[in-house]
């Protein structure tokens, strides 16, 4: 027993009644100790200390199945004490295939022709900040192939919950502060602190920190420092959905293996009527448009309205006239 209970159960407790100095007819009570044993009756706790080790005459007195069944047992914690912290060292990676194309193509919706090319011939008017500032840009500052790629791969992960003039100044103040040139092994010799100050005023900065990191460790260990060139490999990275995938494989690699789906492009198609349904997420509405738009425009369509909502959409999602 401590010190501190032995003290408490030799101690018993009366209450001393005086006069109140603001009105006569309340008496407050006061807690006094007084010496003696405790009235209270208290249930005690008295904790054993199990010894773990086992006696060493155990082995005599247990059977041999008995023995053998303690032994796997052990064998089998052991096992998976070290698989649980093989585990948390290693960096999630995400095994989920992306799907293609839908098992029933969506039809094309009427007049959709005509929607397109009156969106196209404004935009060729009103420039919008993506034409400038989009992730297509950030390659062009670097000189060598394997860079430019990491650069547009870098500028995609950015650009998540974030405007086109902020992830632009936050790729190229990376860039800056990991030694001029955006390349795998400058971003994982960098530290995140540096990473994150280069970053701050990009949306979820923190978690992008973490995954910039652990993307370029994964590019370097799996890919030669190189970004993959399939949807899957891309979406296996940190902080890497379909979209970043498939712009990243039309931007770096030339590849027009699928359409970049952001709000944009999710939003602006429901609003036109392009869907017999309204589609709940991007996904839904990327598999749509691929299943009836032609492949020669699938590059294109993300680009147009992206700027299209840039320069066209009000805050409460209205259209300027």
């Amino acid at each position: 027993m401590s010190a501190a209970r032995r003290v408490a159960t030799e101690r018993a407790t009366r209450l001393a009644v005086k006069s109140s100095p603001y009105h006569a007819a309340v008496n407050p009570c006061d807690a006094q100790d007084i010496p003696g044993p405790s009235t209270t009756r208290r249930q005690i706790r008295v904790k054993r200390d199990v010894e773990h080790d086992e006696p060493e005459d155990l082995a005599d007195r247990l059977p041999a199945a008995a023995i053998k069944k303690r032994a796997k047992t052990k064998t089998t914690q052991a096992r998976t004490s070290v698989t649980i912290a093989e585990t948390k060292s290693r960096s999630p990676r995400k095994s989920k295939v992306i799907p293609q194309s839908l098992a029933v193509p969506h039809p094309a919706p009427e007049r959709w022709k005509e929607a397109y090319d009156a969106i196209k011939e404004m935009r060729s008017r009103i420039p919008a900040p993506v034409d400038t500032m989009g992730c297509d840009q950030a390659q062009w500052k670097e000189q060598d192939p394997k860079n430019s790629r990491f650069a547009t791969l870098i500028s995609l992960m950015l650009s998540s919950q974030t405007k086109d003039e902020v992830t632009d100044a936050a790729v190229a103040k990376l860039r800056t502060a990991v030694g001029g040139s955006l390349s795998v092994d400058a971003v994982i010799a960098a530290d995140e602190a540096t990473i994150s100050e280069a970053i701050s005023k990009v949306g979820f900065w923190r978690r992008k920190t973490q995954y910039i990191k652990q993307a370029a460790q994964r590019l370097s260990d799996d890919f030669d420092s190189d970004v993959p060139k399939t949807v899957d490999e891309l979406c296996s990275l940190p902080g890497v959905g379909p979209k970043m995938a498939f712009l990243a494989l039309q931007v770096a690699w030339k590849l027009n293996l699928g359409i970049g789906v952001d709000v944009h492009v999710h939003r602006i198609t429901n609003r036109l009527g392009w869907h017999q349904r309204p589609t709940k997420n991007p996904e839904e509405t990327r598999l749509n448009l691929q299943s009836w738009l032609p492949k020669e425009l699938h590059g294109a369509i993300n680009h147009m309205l992206v700027g299209f909502g840039q320069v066209s959409r009000l805050p409460c999602y209205g259209w300027v006239s």
